[in-house]
């Protein structure tokens, strides 16, 4: 598997289970051209970790969607699944409803795309994946399915990329960014 960042994100096309818990549909690459995506993979639906992860990125989608940037999460798990994970409230280790869609990667060709698939598991590690509204994959970072992520860190690191310009270690919004030379 090559290097994925400062190339074209991979290409892909998946049914998902929306967030509304009720109604299907389709995501392709495209969809998001001209807005930011964080493009997030994760192992299995009905998991321990799983949930905490998605329900902090819904929970803070609406900063998301200040800084137009859309939310897409996948797993190898199917959009009947998915949905069924919707409807299971969270404190019964559900999610209840989303501000983004589910993808369902029955094939696991994007998972295989993007470098997270497990193959002897059929699952994908949790990578996360920030693509600019050209299709530039900008970040990516993968880790081990026992550590969630951070939404906060997402943010930063999202706007940290928006700003245009060099940014040192623990840049945060506001501060001053480095001058090149």
């Amino acid at each position: 598997m090559g290097r994925l960042v400062a190339k074209d994100a991979p290409d892909f096309t998946m049914e998902t289970a929306l967030g509304n818990g009720e109604d299907f549909g389709k995501v392709s690459l495209s969809d998001y051209k001209g807005k930011w995506l964080v493009l997030f993979f994760y192992p299995l639906d009905f998991t321990f970790v799983c949930p905490t992860e998605i329900t902090a990125l819904s929970d803070a989608a609406e900063v998301f969607d200040d800084l137009d940037c859309e939310i897409l999460g996948v797993s190898t798990d199917s959009k009947f699944s998915h949905r069924a994970w919707m409807n299971t409230a969270r404190d019964a280790n559900g999610l209840g409803k989303l501000n983004f869609p589910l993808a369902a990667d029955l094939t696991h060709t994007v998972s295989r795309d993007y470098g997270v698939l497990i193959e002897e598991e059929g699952i994908a590690l949790r990578g996360l994946f920030i693509i600019d509204p050209e299709g530039e994959l900008k970040y990516q970072v993968v880790n081990h399915n026992d550590v969630g992520r951070s939404v906060d860190e997402t943010l930063r690191v999202l706007q940290a990329l928006q700003s245009g310009g060099l940014c040192p270690a623990n840049w945060k919004p506001g501060q001053k960014q480095l001058v090149s030379v």
